[in-house]
């Protein structure tokens, strides 16, 4: 089932996500209705917050752009529970980000190229890695969802000022985008 994306300003997005166990009520469903909706809404990443629900569950699909980036075709992961552990700030790279919650907002966002990351898979079998390049990016974007965040808090607060009037839209509801969402309640 295609769920609504919750757009910048719904409270959820702005919740530090729990912990989930194997028991949480029908979790595979709702994995299937995640790579559903990120399908439909041709993005690359889901957080659980932005489909309402604060729980540390994200999808990510970098197999859709496996044309620029072969090293990932084939790669579709589910993420429950990811917490970045630690962040190699040696190295950072800008690059500019966009979000299924901000639509039409895309600014450039400095992140580290490395990060360790500890998650479960859809298995709940434990996994702790460090990881690189375009990946470690959408992690943390990903994972900054989890933890109540969006890549605008990341941006210069001249660059925030500069999409100020985007920002306010978003809250009064008026974008267009190509997927069904749920905007702030007015």
């Amino acid at each position: 089932m295609i769920l609504p994306i919750y757009i910048y300003g719904q409270p959820v997005l702005r919740k530090v996500a729990e912990d989930i166990t194997p028991e949480y009520p029908q979790l595979k469903d709702l994995i299937s209705d995640m790579w559903e909706t990120l399908a439909e809404s041709e993005g690359i990443g889901l957080a659980a917050p932005q489909i309402g629900k604060p729980i540390r569950l994200s999808v990510i699909d970098l197999d859709v752009i496996s044309d620029d980036l072969p090293e990932y075709k084939g790669f579709r992961q589910v993420f429950i529970n990811p917490h970045i552990l630690d962040y190699d700030e040696e190295n950072t790279d800008t690059s500019e980000e966009g979000c299924l919650s901000l639509p039409a907002i895309h600014e450039k966002v400095v992140r580290p190229t490395r990060i360790h990351v500890a998650w479960d898979d859809e298995n709940f079998e434990h996994h702790d890695e460090w990881i690189e390049g375009y990946l470690a990016r959408v992690m943390q974007h990903e994972f900054d969802h989890l933890d109540g965040k969006m890549f605008v808090d990341r941006i210069s607060p001249l660059r925030k000022q500069l999409i100020k009037s985007k920002l306010r839209a978003l809250l009064q509801g008026r974008y267009r985008c190509g997927y069904k969402t749920k905007p702030v309640k007015r």
